[in-house]
């Protein structure tokens, strides 16, 4: 086997095995059991080199604020899909773990490439609520400016991210900073050829990236079962010479501490990795999903024991650090979050016809400038009969 000098070091540091340090835990790592009360160490599902130390309790606090906002927007903007002010939304209820732990991982230089159900993440990153939503709503454009919080447009193309992630990782590595690059993904993305291609490109190169996997057991409608028979979807990352670690996706407190590591190794050279985050959709796919025709109440109740936002809140009254005073500026927080996805999606979008002719070429055509001359001509005449008539 040719294992690169990065590994080898991150290898030598651990004082394991170059198999034990690509391989995943057996099981899963989970340092909150489901009824929210810490794990002993030596039931984490850590061995060695595999180790995590629980995040400080001011970074728990915040992680807790994050997903009581996260259940908020989804439960928000689920309603307002049923109001006609969104066209769809894919919620991530039941994910908000994952979505807050993919977020806070990261310093303000890095980059994250989310997917089309990871709203709250982009949201936790600090992109504006109203402006995350735009594309939902049936806009033209992604509603933010990628560059302004590091975060790629929210992709609703399976796995094409992925090749964004890698690409900029590429940038960042050629330019020597020290950015790192979180890819995020569904189950469902493993099973597309660009997965393949951008794991493949970060291991050769040695990339700073992150692939981040929520896997929530269903790819639309088709379970994992029939996607894959790989132990686990963190195993694949082996195959690409790649360290894999898998970790219970609806426990924030070891999702903070798996990616956290996973971001610093990146940062110090160890090359990609891959985590597998078990978790579970709640809700249907989306608006448009009818999620009984492919699972049952009993699954979804059984998944349901395990929500993330109650496991935390059950582990930090039990701390003392939860008070109700805390908890109450928490949902506060919530709800000035929902009241301006309400008032900022309420309100009539200002519509400007010519916009369809600006962004098509750098350079506009002799059939777009004809086109929008006669556009502009209907505009005009318009607007004077109007004036006429009134």
């Amino acid at each position: 086997m040719t294992i690169p000098a990065e590994a080898q070091e991150a290898v030598k540091r651990f004082g394991i095995s170059i198999e034990d340090y690509m391989l995943p835990v057996h099981g899963q790592i989970q340092i909150l059991s489901e009824d929210g009360t810490m794990r002993p160490e030596d039931e984490r599902g850590s061995s060695p080199g595999h180790q995590y130390p629980v995040p400080s309790d001011t970074e728990l606090l915040e992680a807790y604020r994050r997903l009581v906002v996260g259940r908020r927007v989804n439960d928000q903007n689920s309603a307002l899909v049923r109001q006609g002010r969104l066209a769809v939304y894919p919620s991530s209820h039941g994910q908000e773990a994952c979505q807050v732990a993919a977020a806070l991982c990261l310093r303000d230089g890095d980059w994250m490439f989310p997917t089309y159900r990871d709203a709250v993440a982009v949201m936790t990153r600090g992109v504006d609520p109203v402006e995350a939503m735009t594309l939902f709503r049936g806009d033209w454009h992604g509603g933010y400016d990628p560059h302004e919080r590091n975060v790629g447009i929210q992709s609703t193309p399976l796995t094409t991210q992925l090749l964004h992630a890698v690409g900029v990782a590429h940038a960042a590595k050629l330019r020597g900073e020290e950015t790192v690059v979180l890819a995020m993904c569904g189950d469902g993305a493993t099973s597309e050829g660009d997965f393949h291609e951008a794991l493949n490109f970060a291991a050769v190169f040695r990339l700073p990236v992150v692939f981040f996997v929520q896997n929530n057991q269903y790819a639309i409608s088709v379970p994992l079962a029939h996607q894959t028979v790989a132990p686990s979807l963190a195993h694949k990352a082996v195959g690409y010479g790649m360290a894999g670690e898998r970790v219970d996706g609806n426990d924030v407190v070891a999702l903070l501490a798996v990616l956290d590591r996973a971001v610093t190794l990146a940062r110090a050279g160890s090359g990609p990795l891959l985590v597998e985050a078990n978790t579970y959709r709640m809700q249907a796919h989306t608006n448009a999903d009818d999620a009984t025709r492919y699972r049952n109440e009993a699954e979804v109740q059984a998944w349901a024991a395990k929500d993330p936002l109650n496991r935390m809140r059950h582990y930090l009254r039990s701390t003392g650090l939860l008070t109700d005073d805390v908890e109450s500026a928490f949902a506060g927080d919530a709800e000035d979050v929902a009241q301006q996805l309400r008032e900022g999606l309420s309100a009539d979008p200002e519509l400007d016809p010519q916009e369809l002719f600006r962004h098509v070429f750098t350079e506009p055509t002799p059939q777009l400038r004809e086109q929008a001359a006669f556009l502009a001509d209907e505009l005009t005449r318009d607007e004077q009969s109007g004036k006429e008539l009134r």
